[in-house]
């Protein structure tokens, strides 16, 4: 009875286990789709639920049938090789066929299903690559196989082959593992008993002492015979059983065939794959495969793939054979060849190829510059003769007033920092970048900076109602020309203050609210019952509440999960959420197009525009490999990215958050194979509104690319190529008071031979290890001409000043000196802002800024302009007055400055004037010093620095 209790008392008890052992399995499964359902919310309102399945939906789509196939094969497979044990090995145990059934089926099933979890979570992408492919239309030069099986196919083979190879190798282990499970449930007789006897005559009988009164086949008499009257018998001696041994060898040595066999044809496909490799290997001077490779290590792999086949051969008769050493032959041979196949590469490489490499490498060479050209969008480089002559008249600064009138005085650094300082109006809104574009204003297409004004979630009280209710959004922008400044050298700002003020009646902005942006890194929750901060107003704050479309409704199922989500109790418990509320992710802007398409490269920094009262960001999307043959990657890291576009424009709303993905360039065929993967995400270029493609931008990333892979590719002439006779160098500058290299920099130009002005980017070149300019690159951005590349090549039988050679120039000019010298002295800091080089009809025109921070200041100013023509230096307070000077005619340049305005209010002193005085308190301080003077030192000091700031 107590034995029953205690079995009555347990199974209360194991149920509980097993109630409270479920609800933990839930709960753990809960918390780990708590990401997936968010996430699979936040799609739903981006409209993107497609997308968001379409890698689930692919990865069943792939994994269930792998799953089946693969659990069905290896179950059929452990079967056969258990059924093949018991009929060949000898035992003397009973063996649990349900238990050892349930065995089989588990190893089955956990073996498929690792298969199938790394097949379609590793490669499901690439088997949408390979089955959406696109066709390049050109074949590579070794194989004839067309691009696209580089790109899309080549990667997905050998992975694939490498997850075989992985899978013949757990396959072994599996097969152990079993054989294992197998030997402990059916142990094989190894060890054999002889049966013996005692030794007894057939007359004689000996008295065992057995007497079982119940009898010997009774339950009572076998227990009895059990414990006191069982008859001794003596103990069997063992010995090895040949028959059972053999017969486990001989199971196992069919295993090994049949692995031996998968393994060599795995082998061969591996060395098969690596032969395609070669178009991506660097050796010697060429990008690609060059005649070592061609001639040496090609071959290698084509021997190798044949032995691999006659390896897989070989396995088979050798085992059958029973020569097992044999086995090893044709692996110890593949090694051999190996070795020798890089041995011999090197004795070519540095005995027959290097010194006679320009010929040996001749037609390799040729195929990297063809390739490497066409892989950056390189091959259609529009190459135009550019005389630079010295004849530019007063006429023709006139004539080209649009170009004049778009020279950037105004620089990144000091405009970031003076809206910073002026227009981010409390300490907690920050002007993150500033963007160069171009808008129209007054009717003329006119080049501008732009900048968002954001929320500095450092800036603000660390609470979570201001962090995510109160603070929800930034407010406004800030925009001005590159050309103009105020009468203290400041940035002539159109668009200003909060609300945003516009001076321009072709810009107004009537959405200026930014809930995504850069610097957008938390959530917000939006319709709660606390007003959200709108903008300061005065000594008070505005409020408003969030109607736009952005956000996820809370729902309790939804706060649930979010709460979970954020590890937030208080989005959970706050009673200024209601179910009307929403909760708004992925507010950045780079996280936002990231989290929907993170199969393309994105640029590092977002530009805002303003379009029809509305704020929008442009993202630029590349699409990028490293399988392109041939063709040199330019980081110049061998199997780096060696192919880039720039495909793929993402406009983000700063307001509503909506993200739409646009093609731009319809004949690159890795966009177009993204396209068919996604053909709800993707839309063609022309379904972008009007207003939005005129701002679109060649993006200086992609075209500094571009410009540092032409410094080579230039030379069509393999000779020329190979011995870097004519290898060019981007122009260096004086940028601040330090040398650094030339980046891109966007202008708006009347281009040689065209009617109007347009936004380009350029950059110019010197020959590398030489100071002259050689050539300029342009990058158009207009309409048609988007992404067309201009080279001007200037003539190599004459002399034209390159950049630094400017910066020389201006640097050795007296007066220029001379105010360095002072501005340096009285603790005033001095900057030099871009060198720009400006091609006007035939000539060049060099125009260089230089901006003054006082002391007492934090804001830098433009305080001169210097123009070079030739040998000729304008040094003005202004553009237009530096024109003038030199050509009797400003274009229409700003002639705003500081020094005109301090000269009309201090009588008839003129800066010359200024300049002389402020020399000579700068002499007299200097003799006070050496004479230990320092109260003369200070108050000559003083008064350099009153003449300087007047200045």
């Amino acid at each position: 009875m107590k034995g029953a209790r205690v079995k009555s008392e347990e199974k209360p008890r194991r149920r509980l286990s097993i109630v409270i052992l479920f609800i933990v399995v839930i709960i753990g499964l809960f918390l780990l789709l708590v990401n997936f359902i968010t996430d699979w919310m936040w799609f739903a309102e981006m409209t993107y639920v497609s997308v968001f399945f379409k890698q689930l939906f692919t990865q069943l789509e792939i994994g269930i049938p792998v799953f089946i196939i693969i659990g069905i094969l290896m179950d059929v497979y452990l079967k056969r090789l258990r059924k093949g044990y018991f009929t060949h090995i000898a035992s003397h145990e009973e063996t649990d066929m349900k238990k050892l059934g349930r065995y089989t089926n588990i190893v089955a099933a956990v073996f498929a299903l690792i298969i199938a979890f790394y097949t379609s979570s590793k490669l499901w992408f690439k088997i949408l690559e390979f089955a959406n492919s696109t066709s390049f239309n050109k074949k590579d030069p070794l194989f004839g196989l067309d691009i696209s099986f580089y790109i899309f196919k080549l990667d997905f083979l050998k992975q694939l082959n490498e997850l075989l190879i992985a899978v013949i190798l757990l396959f072994i282990i599996v097969t152990l593992l079993y054989y294992m499970i197998l030997i402990t449930m059916h142990s094989p007789d190894i060890m054999e008993e002889d049966e013996t006897t005692a030794d007894f005559t057939d007359d004689e009988e000996r008295y065992t002492g057995n007497s079982n009164p119940f009898g010997d086949n009774t339950p009572f008499g076998k227990i009895f015979g059990g414990v006191g009257g069982a008859r001794r018998q003596a103990k069997p001696r063992k010995h090895f059983d040949d028959n059972n041994f053999k017969q486990l060898l001989t199971i196992a040595s069919g295993q090994l065939t049949l692995l031996g066999v998968v393994f060599f044809i795995m082998l061969a496909i591996d060395f098969f794959l690596k032969q395609f490799d070669l178009l991506h290997a660097h050796t010697g001077a060429v990008y690609g495969a060059g005649f070592t490779d061609v001639n040496v290590t090609l071959w290698m792999y084509r021997v190798l793939v044949v032995l691999s086949i006659i390896g897989a051969v070989m396995t088979v008769y050798h085992i059958r054979k029973k020569q097992l050493k044999k086995v090893f032959t044709i692996p110890v041979i593949m090694i051999c060849v190996g070795l020798a196949g890089v041995g011999i590469a090197l004795v070519v490489q540095n005995l027959i190829v290097s010194p006679d490499e320009l010929d040996k490498e001749s037609k390799y060479l040729s195929r990297n510059i063809e390739y490497t050209q066409s892989a950056y969008q390189l091959d259609n480089v529009s190459v135009k003769k550019f005389s630079a002559t010295e004849d530019l008249s007063s006429a023709d600064i006139s004539d080209n007033s649009q170009t004049i009138s778009n020279i950037r005085i105004n620089d990144y650094t000091p405009v970031k920092t003076f809206y910073n300082q002026t227009q981010s109006i409390r300490q907690y809104y920050k002007f993150n970048d500033v963007d160069v574009d171009r808008y129209t204003i007054n009717g003329n297409l006119t080049q501008t900076y732009l900048s968002t004004r954001e929320i500095d979630e450092s800036k603000i009280s660390d609470t979570w109602l201001n962090r995510h209710i109160k603070y929800t959004h930034g407010y406004g922008i800030t925009l001005s020309k590159v050309n103009t400044v105020t009468s203290s050298g400041q940035p002539d700002v159109l668009i200003k203050n909060i609300p945003p003020a516009s001076s321009i009646k072709e810009i107004q902005v009537t959405q200026p609210r930014i809930y995504f942006g850069e610097l957008t890194n938390d959530y917000t929750l939006v319709n709660t019952t606390e007003d959200e901060f709108d903008y300061p107003d005065g000594s008070s704050n505005k409020y408003n509440k969030y109607d736009g479309t952005a956000g996820i409704k809370l729902n309790p199922f939804a706060r649930i999960m979010f709460a979970i989500r954020e590890n937030s109790l208080k989005l959970l418990v706050s009673t200024n959420v209601s179910s009307k509320s929403k909760i708004i992710i992925y507010r950045n802007v780079e996280e936002r197009v990231k989290k929907i398409m993170p199969y393309l490269s994105y640029e590092d920094d977002p530009y805002a525009v303003t379009v029809n009262g509305r704020i929008y960001w442009i993202v630029d999307a590349y699409t990028t490999s490293s399988y392109y043959p041939y063709s040199e990657p330019y980081s110049g890291t061998t199997g780096s990215t060696n192919y880039v576009r720039n495909s793929i424009k993402v406009v983000v709303d700063a307001y509503n958050g909506d993200v739409n993905y646009y093609i731009i360039d319809k004949n690159d065929p890795i966009a177009k194979t993204y396209q068919k993967i996604y053909p709800k995400l993707f839309k063609d270029f022309s379904q972008m509104p009007q207003a939005l493609q005129s701002h679109i931008r060649y993006p200086n990333a992609l075209f500094e690319i571009q410009a540092n892979i032409y410094t080579r590719y230039h030379m069509s002439n393999v000779k020329v190529f190979y011995q870097n006779e004519d290898q060019w160098s981007i122009a260096n500058e004086i940028y601040g008071t330090k040398e650094k290299e030339m980046t891109p920099n966007y202008y708006i130009i009347k281009l040689p031979g065209e009617k109007n002005a347009e936004f380009i980017s350029s950059i110019p070149y010197t020959p590398k290890s030489k100071q002259n300019m050689t050539a300029l690159m342009i990058a158009r951005n207009d309409g048609d001409n988007y992404g067309k590349i201009v080279l001007y090549q200037f003539p190599k039988s004459k002399t034209i000043y390159g950049p630094q050679q400017v910066e020389s120039l201006i640097q050795q000019n007296t007066q220029i000196s001379q105010d360095f010298t002072l501005w340096s002295q009285s603790g005033s800091t001095y900057s030099r802002g871009n060198l720009f080089v400006i091609p006007i009809k035939d000539s060049l025109l060099y125009v260089e800024p230089i901006y003054l921070e006082a002391a007492n200041s934090a804001i830098p100013e433009v305080k001169r302009v210097v123009v070079v023509y030739g040998d000729n230096i304008a040094y003005e307070s202004n553009l237009g007055d530096a024109l003038d000077s030199l050509f009797g005619s400003s274009g229409g340049a700003d002639k705003s400055s500081t020094a005109k305005n301090d000269s009309s209010s201090s009588g008839s002193t003129s800066k010359s004037d200024y300049i002389t005085k402020a020399q000579d308190a700068y002499n007299k301080a200097q003799s006070a010093l050496k004479d230990g003077d320092w109260t003369a030192y200070g108050e000559y000091m003083k008064q350099l620095s009153d003449y300087l700031n007047k200045l």
